[in-house]
Parts: C-alpha cells; sequence; structure tokens
C-alpha cells in the first residue's frame, strides 16, 4: 500500500506504473534493489542504463536500502522497495519502507560527517540528486523513506543540484 500523493497544487498524482518487492535486510537484498530499480525504470522510461536520470535512480535506491538494513533492521524482517512512474510531473519516486518507525533519518545538513569518516554521506548524496526526499511514518511497525528522481536530465554539468531544492518532508499518518 502506498500512500496518496499530491502535485504543488493539490491534484492527486496517481502513478502510471508501480512495482513492490520485498527483500532480504542483507547488502545482497540492497544490491538486487539498485539492480532491479534500474532494470524497472529503463524499461519504464526508455532511457538508457548509463543516463543522468538512471544513475540517480541506481544511487538513491541504493543508499535509501543500505540505510533500512543498516538502521532500520528488526531482526527477521525483511524491507520493502516501490517503485512508482508518476506521469506528471514526470518522475519515479523510490520508497523504502522498514520496520523501525522510531528511528527516523537525521536532517543531512547537521550531520556533516568529518572529512575522514568512511560513512555518513548517504542521505546527503540523496539530498543532492534526489529532487525531492523525505520520511513517512504510516503506524507504530512502519516508516518509508522516499525520494523523487525527474525524468529530465538537469541543465548543470555539476553532479551536485544544490540550486533545486530538495523537501525534507516527515509527516505521521497516525498524527493526520
Amino acid at each position: 500500500m502506498t500512500q496518496q500523493q499530491t502535485t504543488d497544487t493539490g491534484e492527486p498524482r496517481t502513478p502510471a506504473h508501480q512495482l513492490t518487492l520485498h527483500l532480504s535486510s542483507t547488502r545482497r537484498g540492497a544490491r538486487l534493489a539498485r539492480q532491479l530499480a534500474v532494470q524497472q525504470f529503463t524499461e519504464w522510461t526508455g532511457l538508457p542504463h548509463d543516463s543522468g536520470p538512471a544513475r540517480t535512480v541506481a544511487l538513491a535506491t541504493a543508499e535509501l536500502a543500505s540505510n533500512a538494513i543498516t538502521h532500520g533492521n528488526a531482526p527477521g524482517r525483511d524491507f520493502r522497495l516501490t517503485l512508482l512512474h508518476l506521469p506528471r510531473p514526470t518522475a519515479v519516486r523510490i520508497e523504502v519502507t522498514d520496520t523501525r518507525p522510531e528511528r527516523l533519518p537525521p536532517d543531512p545538513a547537521s550531520l556533516a560527517p568529518p572529512a575522514d569518516a568512511t560513512s555518513g554521506r548517504g542521505l546527503l548524496l540523496v539530498q543532492a540528486y534526489a529532487d525531492r526526499w523525505g520520511c513517512t511514518v504510516h503506524d507504530a511497525y512502519t516508516k518509508t523513506v522516499w525520494a523523487e528522481v525527474s525524468l529530465q536530465q538537469p541543465n548543470t554539468s555539476s553532479p551536485l543540484r544544490t540550486e533545486r531544492g530538495s523537501e525534507r518532508a516527515t509527516t505521521r499518518a497516525h498524527e493526520a
């Protein structure tokens, strides 16, 4: 089950296509999530595997899945990958749902890891590359961290699209 998406004007965003998979909370599961997301993305859009949007889908999926198995894992529980092809504006939404709703992702801006750290930059990458991202807590048992990737290639040659506004949204379905 996915949440209802809306545009900036409040109109519903119904996905043209949807894929949902349950994967093991292991490094192999995260790797498979990335590979399957890119494969499905290229099938839906016709864009090549090495296009900018496909690489962004790969990066965002890898980081969100890695966070799910590292920080959102409960013993014996899998994570769920959902891909939504959104027609207007044309984008792909990547949702990774885990079983630790009490462990919300921190604001990446407040995390600046030391320069010599070997980890801790995943959400900074998601924020830099995705058009929008956020976290939704649906119930007492799950949370979904999501990112949206536009199918249009940016007009900049820089890999970090800092001029594009990332949206960090945290909602709690049971509070609405």
